[in-house]
């Protein structure tokens, strides 16, 4: 047991080799430097919260949290998101600043997983909240922010799909009334893009064809500004009207920050974070097989920590990213410099001038090096000290 256990990692959990570990740090920087030039201000918070607070209305699912006991008998988690701990803050360190707050974050999150699936237990987000904007313009801000960043970092190839919450419920609303089990249902069929069996429930239910037939039309709602129109002639109460207008009015927002070409309409979108309230989006890249980033209007959490503001924000999945990116290993001018007794001090005074002119420097003992060709072939440049002169290869 315990020879099998030695390279093992706990379930979900991964390394990060020295080149992914190079390229999240560069992806990373290009999305830090975008959202500061947006005037945003970098914070962290625990990664251990308290499970009665953070915990409970982090909105997820409790089986997936990593749970602890403190010395004092408190149940504790192990962060699962970034935006319920920052919402504490808003409501304590932070209520009396000036609103709105533009904050961002960088650090991992944890979430268990129960079986080997591929699906990581820790992972890195970088992100932003705006709070105390309850306007369209905010939610532009963040999405037109969120396609900067993106670009900023040499993505161009992504879709960012915008729905709203509030319509698909006030859609379900209208045609099933309080059948709350059956718009559960439907509900969750759409968070997991399960259409089959969104349609399957739909005629199985004992009501008339031309409801069931209203109800499928939902899923046709995707694509550009066309949706809007076909949308009002599917629900008609005033909730989805306003919806409607909120995306309209957001779309026009989004062509003054000329980020509309990125921005695609699907109005049975619905996320796994249960507080959002309204504009809700996610982001899409191709091969990575996951969600590159999400976000969206969430205006009942704050109260929860009773501070009566709304905000919104996106979160990017940095390591999803990387691999978005598919970066081959660039060419740094790493310069190996190999000595041997004679030549140490010599070597350490030229290692000392390179790395003085911006280069990344190898001083390595040559008695150390087991295959010193390899060594070479490994590196942009060698100087030999051990040769008459210092010989170089490049």
């Amino acid at each position: 047991m315990v020879k099998r256990l030695m390279f093992e990692k706990p379930l979900g959990m991964r390394d990060t080799l020295p080149f992914f570990y190079k390229q999240k740090s560069k992806a990373r920087r290009k999305l830090s430097d975008a959202i500061l030039s947006y005037g945003y201000s970098f914070m962290d918070t625990p990664i251990m919260e308290y499970h009665e607070t953070v915990g409970k209305v982090s909105a997820t699912m409790d089986q997936q949290l990593f749970k602890l006991l403190d010395q004092q008998g408190h149940t504790l988690v192990l962060r699962p998101d970034m935006t319920a701990p920052i919402a504490r803050v808003a409501a304590s360190q932070l209520k009396n600043s000036e609103f709105p707050l533009r904050l961002a974050y960088d650090g991992p999150v944890f979430r268990a997983q129960q079986t080997e699936g591929g699906k990581p237990a820790q992972f890195e987000q970088v992100g932003t909240e705006l709070i105390g904007d309850h306007s369209s313009y905010g939610d532009a801000e963040v999405i037109a922010l969120l396609v900067e960043s993106l670009k900023q970092t040499g993505l161009d190839d992504f879709v960012i799909t915008v729905g709203h919450i509030g319509y698909v419920k006030a859609f379900f609303n209208e045609w099933l009334g309080d059948d709350q089990g059956t718009i559960d249902t439907l509900l969750n069929h759409l968070y997991r893009k399960n259409y089959v069996g969104y349609r399957e429930t739909v005629k199985s239910l004992a009501v008339s064809e031309d409801k069931q037939e209203t109800l499928l039309q939902l899923l046709t709602l995707k694509g550009g500004t066309e949706v809007f129109d076909s949308s009002r002639s599917l629900a008609r109460n005033q909730s989805c009207m306003q919806a409607v207008n909120e995306l309209k009015q957001l779309f026009r927002l989004l062509q003054q920050y000329d980020v509309e070409k990125y921005v695609y309409f699907d109005l049975n979108l619905i996320s796994h974070m249960d507080y959002y309230t309204g504009v809700l989006f996610e982001g899409d890249a191709p091969h990575i097989g996951a969600l590159l980033c999400n976000g969206g209007r969430y205006d009942t959490l704050l109260p929860s920590f009773q501070l009566n503001t709304s905000a919104t924000g996106f979160a990017i999945h940095l390591e999803r990213l990387v691999e978005a990116l598919h970066e081959q290993e660039d060419e740094e001018r790493r310069i190996g410099i190999i000595v041997d007794d004679d030549s140490y001090t010599k070597g350490i005074a030229e290692s000392k001038s390179k790395r003085q002119k911006g280069y990344a420097v190898l001083l390595q003992h040559v008695d150390q090096i087991p295959d010193v060709q390899a060594f070479q072939q490994a590196l942009a440049e060698t100087i030999d000290f051990t040769k008459s002169g210092g010989a170089s290869n490049e």
